[in-house]
């Protein structure tokens, strides 16, 4: 039969695709039944032999020989005189098998033929990459940069599969060029439509825990376990990490000697400041460490609220609370209490949630971001680092530090 250009791409598909001849065969038989259909009404008196390999495709009509008056449907029945013409001691009653070329279709069936196979190729396609995708959620992947768009940066894997690595999912301090290679976790893979939506993230901590596992081999063969992550992303994390082997230091096998083993994270993270700290199921001691590198005095925990009083030497406060309140929201998150900080040897301070009736609750909200609940944990601050610290105005931290110390004044 003719040698169309459809005929011939036949073994392109295959090849290009990656498809199985199962597969191919299955959709080119789907693509031409529908043709058939459109063009006959009805393929149930079709067969079609498809040979992908050598690229050969035959199409069979089936019909049912009658008297020249008796014809009722023509795709179905053929008279007598016409299936004469095909051989002449065909009898009414018996099967007429015809091919039929494909030119008999018409030239606009062929070109809606094509594109309904590159569609139904393409859609086999998506289908197989959303799944291999899927199956890589929360691992490691490794792509390199497309296109820098600004809410995104587009990349490409080996394959040419597209993945997006949102603006929200980069690192602040992230900066990419064409042409690199990205690292990041596959956090999410959706189809939208018929085409697979992947999206990458550098900023979840998941991906600081399959770094771990990467670059700490007693992590990748379960002698240490990481019980909890928790990060500010480019800021600072804490990894909370148990061994059952009582011949193993956790901690010191993920530093490594002089951070020798945590540093290539700590370089990836954009220098991303990470705290590695041994996991107790004893909450106080758990607490204790969380808030490292601060000495804490005290601990009282009410289970009841999930909050935590600690109490600290003055000079330990600061160390607790973390450049930017970093330390103590990232311990509260780790261990899943809320943690309030008290300085040693202070016998009066008043919450900071007692003033509500004189300062906005927005402006009280501000401090506690970054662990100041109390009058005197404001007070003994300076104006300048309260303002580099919060998103204050100098004017209303000069407001709020008048209307404390008029407290302890009185």
């Amino acid at each position: 039969m003719e040698n169309l250009a459809l005929i011939e791409s036949f073994s392109e598909f295959k090849d290009d695709k990656l498809i199985d001849r199962v597969t191919l065969m299955s959709i080119l038989e789907d693509v031409f039944r529908n043709a058939l259909k459109k063009k006959f009404g009805d393929d149930d008196n079709f067969d079609i032999i498809i040979n992908p390999d050598k690229g050969d495709l035959e199409i069979w009509r089936n019909r049912i020989v009658v008297a020249d008056a008796d014809v009722e449907n023509e795709n179905q029945e053929i008279s007598l005189s016409d299936a004469q013409k095909i051989e002449p001691d065909f009898e009414v009653g018996e099967d007429v098998s015809e091919e039929v070329k494909l030119f008999d279709l018409g030239r606009r069936s062929i070109l809606a033929l094509r594109q309904n196979l590159i569609a139904k190729i393409q859609e086999h396609d998506n289908t197989n990459i959303y799944k291999q995708f899927k199956d890589l959620e929360g691992e490691i992947y490794t792509a390199e940069v497309h296109h820098i768009r600004h809410r995104a940066v587009i990349l490409l894997d080996d394959e040419g599969n597209e993945l997006i690595l949102p603006k929200e999912k980069q690192i602040p301090s992230d900066f990419f060029r064409k042409g690199e290679n990205v690292r990041g976790i596959i956090e999410n893979v959706e189809l939208k439509g018929n085409k697979p939506n992947i999206v990458m993230s550098r900023t979840a901590p998941e991906f600081l825990e399959k770094l771990f596992e990467q670059e700490i081999p007693e992590v990748f063969d379960g002698l240490i376990t990481i019980k909890n992550v928790v990060r500010i992303p480019g800021e600072k994390a804490k990894v909370a990490v148990d061994s059952y082997d009582d011949r193993i230091d956790p901690v010191g096998a993920c530093v490594g000697m002089k951070g020798s083993r945590i540093h290539g994270i700590v370089r990836e993270l954009g220098n991303e400041n990470i705290d590695v700290i041994n996991y107790t199921n004893n909450l106080q001691l758990y607490i204790t460490r969380a808030l490292s590198p601060a000495r804490v005095t005290t601990v009282k925990i009410d289970e009841e609220t999930k909050r935590v009083e600690v109490i600290l030497k003055p000079e330990e406060v600061s160390k607790a609370i973390g450049r930017g309140g970093h330390n103590i929201r990232l311990a509260g998150r780790l261990t899943g209490y809320e943690i309030d900080v008290f300085r040693e040897g202070v016998e009066e301070d008043v919450e900071l949630s007692e003033f509500s009736d004189e300062i906005e609750a927005w402006i009280i909200q501000e401090f506690s971001k970054v662990g100041l609940d109390t009058a005197k944990s404001i007070l003994e601050q300076d104006v300048n680092d309260l303002v580099k610290r919060t998103d204050l105005e100098e004017e209303t931290i000069e407001d709020v530090l008048r209307i404390l110390k008029e407290e302890f004044e009185d």
